[in-house]
Parts: structure tokens; sequence; C-alpha cells
């Protein structure tokens, strides 16, 4: 009886063994595996491996170079695939060719209204370096193409699509700002004219001149004839990006700043304009309201891409209805 009930305890006790051990195996296996599963998700997860330069939550600025070049508020597109700055196609008893570019390519204004009253939008000063500007143009010209009425009576607006289409033609990036002589066309015009000018503040991407002397490319000639042509009443000229709305005038010309008001009140573009330090001289809205008398601003669209069109739809009607 003692010998069978010693083996049947040491049977036992060899069961519970292994049975303990299994338990144990199993417990750790447990608790191992979502270590495991946790550590290959994080691996694998595209939120670590997206954001490098993210940090306990907090970004690391350092890790950005900081600017050289002032102003760089915003970035300068790679002109994507299909960006086109070719006219749309618009009724031929619109369009006035005021003369031709280096290139022998045509300065394009497009008329619409027929009364006394004229005032003019222009765009590309810098040709292929602010396209975005020379495609609101064709967005206006559409616009007030397929709404005449929008205009009033006694108003007749032009508009010029690209003041320098020999810039556009050659890029639609940085080396599209001058004309072919490396002018700079808003510092060419013949008021507050400097054969070179303080770089600081300025647009430095690349090398420019302000031209031989004041109003010596034909492009800003050109223009110059027009607008003693037709006489506007207000003018707006315009850019990109982001600086805001600037008042023509040097010294401040009081016209200049009411339609600078006028337009500010329907937008969202900053005013006064950010300032970053830039001598303008030889500037176009200068020229026109200190030596024609004509109220003109520049408009500075948000960035170097986009258009804002619906915002400059609401500044159209505001310089379509605006009065000095």
């Amino acid at each position: 009886m003692t010998k069978i009930d010693l083996r049947k305890l040491f049977t036992a006790i060899w069961l519970a063994n292994i049975v303990v051990c299994l338990l144990i195996a199993g417990l750790f296996a447990w608790l191992q595996f979502p270590m495991e599963a946790e550590a290959i998700t994080s691996i694998d997860s595209p939120t670590v491996t997206n954001k490098p330069h993210i940090a306990n939550n907090q970004p690391t600025i350092t890790a950005f170079p900081p600017p050289t070049r002032r102003p760089t508020i915003t970035p300068w597109p790679t002109p994507q695939p299909g960006v086109s700055v070719t006219p749309m196609l618009f009724p031929p008893s619109n369009r006035i060719i005021i003369g031709y570019s280096i290139e022998k390519r045509p300065q394009e204004v497009f008329q619409f209204g027929q009364g006394p009253v004229n005032k003019l939008i222009l765009a590309g000063v810098h040709g292929g370096s602010e396209w975005n500007t020379i495609q609101l143009a064709d967005q206006l010209i559409g616009y007030l193409n397929d709404n005449p009425d929008h205009i009033p009576l006694d108003t007749t607006i032009y508009i010029l699509r690209d003041l320098n289409p020999d810039g556009t033609a050659r890029d639609l990036g940085v080396d599209g700002r001058v004309n072919t002589n490396g002018v700079d066309l808003n510092h060419n015009w013949p008021y507050n004219w400097k054969l070179d000018w303080p770089r600081d503040g300025c647009w430095t991407w690349r090398k420019v001149t302000g031209g031989t002397s004041a109003g010596s490319e034909p492009e800003v000639q050109n223009l110059i004839k027009f607008i003693d042509k037709i006489k506007p009443s207000a003018l707006i000229s315009y850019h990109s990006a982001a600086l805001g709305i600037f008042p023509g005038g040097k010294p401040e010309f009081a016209p200049s700043i009411n339609l600078a008001t006028a337009v500010s009140e329907v937008s969202n573009y900053p005013y006064p304009p950010i300032d970053t330090g830039c001598d303008y001289s030889g500037n176009l809205t200068d020229w026109a309201a200190n030596t024609r008398g004509i109220p003109s601003i520049d408009i500075e669209l948000t960035n170097h891409k986009d258009t804002d069109f619906e915002q400059n739809l609401k500044i159209l009607q505001v310089f379509l209805d605006w009065k000095r």
C-alpha cells in the first residue's frame, strides 16, 4: 500500500510540474507578443516615417535653414505640367496690340465698355516669375466678356494681360522675371529711376537691372504711349506675392491711398502693405501717380500660383464703381 501511494504521489507531483511549466510559458508568451506587435506597428507607422522633424509633438524649427533672401514669405513654385499662360480666345474686336516686345511678341490689351471714363488693369510686369497674375488677367477678361452688363455705362476698362511676354516665354519661374535685356520692368519707369539701388529687402533671386536709362525698354515705352492715349482715371498693377496693397506715389498721393483703402475693404490682402525695406525705384505706380496724376495701386496676390479669383472679382467691382 505504501509503495503504491508513493508512486501516485510522485506521478501527481511530476504532472503538476508540467502543468505549472506550461502555464508559465504561456503567460510569458502572452506578455511578450503585444510588445513585439507594438514595436512592429511603430516601425511601419507612417506617422513616424513621414514626420522626421517632429519630436515629442514639437516642431524642430532648427532643422530648416534660415532664409537668405527677402522677402521670402512664399516659396517660388516649380511649374507643374499643364500650367499655361496661353491667352483664352476672345472676340478680336476686343483686342488691341499696343506694341511689341524686344523679341516681337505682341503686348495685348482687351477693351470692355464704351464709356468716357477709362480704367486700366495690367499684369505680367514680371513675366513668367509672376505668371499667376497673367492667369488672373485672363480670368477677368473672360468674366467681363461673359458679363458686359457689369460694366457701368460711363466706363471703359482695359486689361493688359502680359506686359513682359518675352519673360513669360522664357521661363515660368524666377528666370522669367526680366525682359530680354535683363531689365526688371518695374524699375525702369522714368520717375525716381536709379541705375542701381540698395538690394536689401528687394527681390534678389537673380541679377537684374533697371535698364541703361529711365524708360529705356520698349515694353515700358509702349505702355507709356498707351496710358497717355487713354488717360485712365485709375490703374491697378497686379504682382505676386503676399506683401499686400501698395498705393502709388512717392511722395504719397492721396487719391492712390483712397483707392487702396477702398480695395482693402473687400479683400484679405495686407494694408498697409508689408514693408521689407526695398527701394522700389523706377516703379510703375509711382510714375503714374506722380507724373500723370493717376490714382494707382499695386496688388500682390497671396502666393505665386493662385489667382485669388473670387477675391479679385470683388476688387474688380469696387474698381469699376470707384470714383476719385
